[in-house]
């Protein structure tokens, strides 16, 4: 995979949704995940059958790109940050199209 460096605005910006790091040690990881991580895991693994992001190659990614680009976001959130990362650094979609994307969530969901 080997994401760049290169940061994204987009995913940036989410810093403000999120909120800082809070979480100091492995214990955040204990109990049950949310249904979003059960749904971004489930992703990754079709991904990775797919041949299109390699599970072992995003975990490495996600341990690299969390302690330099995204350390500031909760360890929860990384792997949808390293996902997203990768995919377009992959071209697989572009920063504009997961802003819009984005909005349309969020319209979506303030309508809900």
């Amino acid at each position: 995979m080997s994401a760049g460096t290169r940061t994204y605005g987009v995913l940036m910006e989410t810093l403000d949704d999120i909120g800082e790091r809070t979480d100091t040690n492995l214990a955040c990881l204990e109990g049950e995940p949310e249904p979003w991580e059960s749904r971004m895991q489930v992703t990754c693994e079709c991904l990775s059958k797919a041949g299109a992001l390699d599970n072992l190659e995003r975990r490495h990614e996600e341990d690299r790109l969390g302690e330099t680009i995204y350390v500031r976001f909760p360890v929860r959130t990384r792997s949808a940050l390293t996902v997203a990362h990768a995919l377009m650094d992959r071209n697989v979609f572009s920063e504009a199209d997961l802003r819009r994307k984005m909005a349309e969530v969020r319209t979506r969901l303030t309508e809900e």
